[in-house]
């Protein structure tokens, strides 16, 4: 029932469409959002699921799931991550996903809305640990879409990797934030 509230407001009040190949196919993918760029992209990210029919989760730190507000993060599509000491988030998020028979997980690689020079990398070292793909997503704002790239499955050679990565992400119409904008001047990454 929500899912249907939320494919109705995405598409028909609000006139988003998703382009690009979704990847029913894939039993694991990590998502990787961009531009981040307000509040409305988890109201949007919520409305792309029951439009493409894929259940992508998202993973947050285990102390979000309280007693009191758990259930509203697990039915949203949260899940904890527990991290302690011996593990950081990207061996935590490697774990999940190698546990799983089935997870599809969006992150936002910018981790703010703010303008970031830098993106976080840990999206692509949880992608190269686990031999999950990479679907590119972004957020094209002027023209409501949400554009989906195909797999991209990472190697080890950064560089190599990264370059249709950000060639992707340079062709969503759009706010650029800077860490794309200087890729695009220099080609520095």
């Amino acid at each position: 029932m929500l899912g249907a509230i939320a494919r109705w407001l995405f598409v028909s009040v609000y006139g988003w469409r998703v382009v690009g190949p979704v990847p029913h196919h894939l039993p694991k993918a990590i998502w990787v959002v961009a531009p981040h760029t307000t509040n409305w992209d988890f109201p949007i990210g919520l409305g792309v699921r029951p439009t493409i029919h894929v259940w992508i989760e998202y993973l947050a730190k285990s102390s979000l799931f309280t007693w009191y507000a758990g259930w509203l993060f697990r039915a949203l599509g949260g899940r904890p991550v527990y991290r302690d000491k011996s593990r950081n988030m990207v061996d935590a998020v490697a774990d999940v996903l190698n546990k799983a028979d089935q997870l599809h997980i969006c992150i936002a690689p910018e981790g703010t809305r703010s303008d970031v020079e830098k993106l976080k990398t840990g999206f692509y070292y949880m992608a190269l640990k686990t031999n999950v793909p990479l679907i590119l997503t972004g957020f094209d704002w002027p023209n409501r879409r949400v554009i989906l790239s195909e797999p991209l499955y990472v190697t080890g050679n950064y560089e190599q990797d990264m370059l249709p990565f950000y060639e992707f992400f340079s062709k969503v119409p759009g706010k650029k934030k800077t860490w794309l904008k200087r890729w695009e001047a220099t080609g520095v990454m």
